[in-house]
């Protein structure tokens, strides 16, 4: 193949997908399923840690039952030790770029200096096999292998038994995803603790272990199992984790239990702790202790939270697709009031009753939301962690800004959303964040739009990421979680933006939503890849969405569609004596030239000499003669009757000359505007560019002169360029600029540091 031929090919933007994507197996079918030998590992916890309020640190010990249902011997298994991300001298510290210091702040500079003194990362006291025996391990950064006495065979089981400690961070410091946030006021402490305990890594059919660092921005890679979980606190600190409580007599009033009962069968939130009974009780101090246990199935992760402070509400949600009731429930401190109680247990609900619809049927009994250290929101299996809170003013009362309001709205709709994905659909973060993240944000954007008319949905909208889309700095959406630049546009807003346009313009509603419910029924509790989505939307669908993967999810290329000219044409009839008068007619339209009419004026030979004067000078150009009629009556002789009628077709046609200036193809939405007002609005699919993806002219027929065409009306396709999307060409959209006085910029840590350079004195 040449070179140009290889340019020919990388320009096709409807050449199969298939070199992108892998081979289907018996694993993973060509159709996107799961193929009849599909497998996955199997790892089941039973973990007790006892967290220490005094010195915000954790130490556990953990038995991991290891199921090898893969068709390979292992010889060690890789297991994750996230916290070791936060060790000194971790490949994250060491490799992380430093920021302009001039435009430094003092969050980030915290950060820093907190970073040189905190001693993180996980304390691995032992790893010992089910006989007692120590097993060799070697710690590799934020993985950890550990070596077998005996290769473990396909279909055996093996258990582990480890001990381990660590300090918690501060989470108002580092912003990670868990952490504790300390109250002063008050002497307490909320910890959100995740990424606690070492786990194992996933070993899949398509990459085997997945054992690549943890640098932060790709999150996790897990398998399934059970777990139960026995987490020792202060007495009088109240925790919320994954999964359901065994043990409510023990460390639940009875008033509280009958609370639980009643919330269950309540359509609103109901308190199990009032804000009262969590004000008292964050001022109990005690050397006593208190286990919370908790049990789990068929979950890839656990979390809890605990603290002294927190108020819990809670409600039952009816499933009506299954009859079952899921509790949703909300812990939060005082300080989030009365912005939380109205709707953190609202929004919840509200997640499971449309992620339900779109996607599939919530399979476990609890979903929670946690207020505390975590600023933004973070997911794990039933339980997620939630930023947000009201401003407290000088007298006590506390009020929020509109932006509060929805930002916890979504926040909690998108963590609580992520138990879809990628808590059951089991994707690989690590290398795809798109695939949680994207995914999710889609789900978030139509459960936000349930919420109520006008709803202020940050992503989805194509309108919204056009500034993105133009910018250059850019990667692909396929490009690997740690690699990512502007990872908020890049793997949440952009993906979710791509699917919008995909069930709203492309495919419709009924055809993209029957292909996403298959593709989460497919792969609900299973881990699929990016293939596999693929796959299932096309096969579902029945609808060839190459075209659309390669251009949104493998390039940067954006939307740039151009409507360079609207040509209005006439078929030429044939008739002399149409033809003639049209060219007559055309002619008088055309403006006189500044020549001719100066020329007019100018004194004519044939006015003297009359005798130059003939029947050309008594019949201008466009008279017709006996000749035209002549031939026009042979060519009526020659054709078909279909043919002769064709002649006599009297629609308006006109030509759109198109151009794809921005490289991604995409359909063609195109309003036409008619003499008499009237609109009506033409679609072609993204096949227009087939032959031509740079250029291309599309036709219309009309019984009535078309005045105006605009390209993309409803703002459907994430066009970067609106200018040039009509014609006659418009005049800009209404902008404004700002004035400004020219004022001295004023350096106020320099005047802070210059009676030092001054000797002392104050400068006059």
């Amino acid at each position: 193949m040449t070179h140009a031929q290889t340019i020919e090919q990388l320009n096709d933007s409807f050449r199969q997908l298939d070199p992108y994507l892998p081979t289907a197996n018996s694993y993973r079918t060509a159709s996107g399923a799961p193929g009849h030998a599909y497998w996955q590992q199997q790892v089941d916890y039973k973990i007790a840690v006892e967290l220490d309020d005094d010195t915000q640190s954790l130490e556990g010990r953990e038995t991991i039952t290891y199921h090898n249902n893969s068709p390979d011997e292992l010889r060690y298994l890789w297991l994750q030790l996230d916290q070791n991300r936060f060790a000194k001298g971790s490949m994250d510290q060491e490799t992380r770029a430093a920021k302009d210091l001039d435009k430094s702040s003092f969050k980030d500079f915290h950060r820093d200096v907190y970073e040189k003194d905190f001693e993180g990362g996980h304390k691995v006291k032992f790893v010992r096999d089910a006989a007692g025996n120590d097993l060799p391990y070697t710690v590799v950064e934020t993985m950890m292998r550990v070596d077998l006495r005996a290769p473990l065979k396909p279909g055996q089981t093996l258990k582990l038994d480890i001990a381990w400690s660590f300090r918690i961070f501060d989470g108002t410091i580092i912003k990670a995803r868990g952490g504790y946030e300390y109250f002063k006021e008050d002497e307490n402490y909320i910890y959100e603790v995740a990424q606690w305990f070492p786990r194992l890594a996933a070993y899949s059919d398509y990459n085997g272990w997945h054992n690549k660092q943890y640098l932060g921005d790709g999150e996790f890679t897990l398998e399934f199992g059970d777990y139960d979980v026995a987490v020792t606190v202060p007495a009088h600190h109240v925790v919320t984790a994954t999964g359901v409580l065994q043990n409510p007599a023990e460390v639940l009033s009875d008033l509280q239990r009958k609370r639980l009962e009643k919330a269950r069968k309540s359509d609103r939130p109901v308190h199990i702790i009032t804000p009262d009974e969590a004000l008292a009780n964050q001022h109990q101090r005690s050397k006593e202790t208190k286990t919370w246990r908790f049990k789990a199935e068929n979950v890839r992760d656990f979390a809890f939270a605990s603290s002294r402070k927190f108020i819990w509400d809670a409600m039952g949600y009816k499933q009506k697709e299954n009859g079952e009731t899921v509790m949703a429930m909300s812990f939060y401190p005082e300080e989030a009031n009365p912005l939380w109680g109205l709707y953190s247990t609202h929004a919840v609900a509200h997640t499971l009753q449309v992620y339900n619809k779109y996607a599939l049927v919530y399979p476990y009994p609890v979903a929670i939301s946690v207020h505390g250290a975590v600023t933004g929101g973070m997911e794990y299996p039933m339980i997620s962690f939630n930023g947000y809170r009201p401003t407290k003013h000088d007298d006590g009362t506390r009020t929020y800004e509109r932006k509060t309001k929805y930002g916890l709205i979504s926040v909690v709709i998108h963590e609580v959303g992520h138990n879809y994905f990628p808590m059951i659909v089991n994707s690989d973060e690590r290398q795809w964040t798109w695939m949680d993240e994207g995914l999710n944000t889609f789900l978030q954007y139509l459960a936000e739009q349930e919420w109520e008319q006008d709803y202020p949905s940050r992503r989805g909208e194509p309108y919204k990421i056009v500034d993105f889309m133009k910018g250059d700095n850019q990667v692909p959406i396929m490009t690997n979680a740690e690699s990512l630049l502007q990872k908020g546009n890049n793997a949440y807003a952009k993906p979710a933006t791509a699917l919008n346009i995909l069930r709203e313009s492309i495919l419709g509603r009924e055809l993209f939503d029957f292909s996403f419910r298959e593709y989460s029924r497919r792969w609900q509790f299973k881990r699929p890849t990016p293939a596999d989505l693929f796959r299932t939307m096309e096969d579902a669908s029945g609808v060839d969405l190459d075209w659309f993967w390669r251009g949104w999810f493998y390039t940067t290329n954006h939307v740039d569609i151009s409507l360079d000219n609207v040509r209005h044409l006439h078929l030429d009839t044939k008739n002399p004596e149409v033809e003639q008068d049209w060219l007559r007619t055309q002619e008088e339209k055309r403006p006189e030239t500044l020549s001719e009419q100066r020329n007019k004026d100018l004194p004519k030979r044939i006015d003297r000499f009359k005798e130059l004067r003939d029947f050309y000078n008594e019949n201008d150009e466009y008279t017709v003669t006996n000749r035209q009629r002549n031939n026009y009556q042979t060519l009526l002789g020659e054709l078909e009757e279909h043919e002769r009628k064709l002649l006599e077709e009297k629609s308006h046609i006109y030509m759109l000359d198109l151009t794809n200036r921005g490289g991604l193809v995409m359909p063609v939405y195109a309003e036409v505007t008619y003499a008499d007002g009237k609109t009506e609005e033409f679609r072609w699919a993204a096949e227009i560019w087939r032959k031509n993806n740079k250029q291309v002219s599309k036709m219309i027929l009309s019984d009535k002169p078309i005045v105006s065409v605009q390209l993309d009306p409803r703002l459907e396709t994430a066009d970067v360029d609106t200018t040039n999307n009509s014609f006659p060409r418009k005049i800009s959209e209404d902008s404004r600029f700002d004035l400004f006085k020219t004022k001295k910029k004023r350096d106020m840590m320099r005047e802070m540091r210059e009676p030092l350079a001054t000797g002392g004195k104050e400068k006059k």
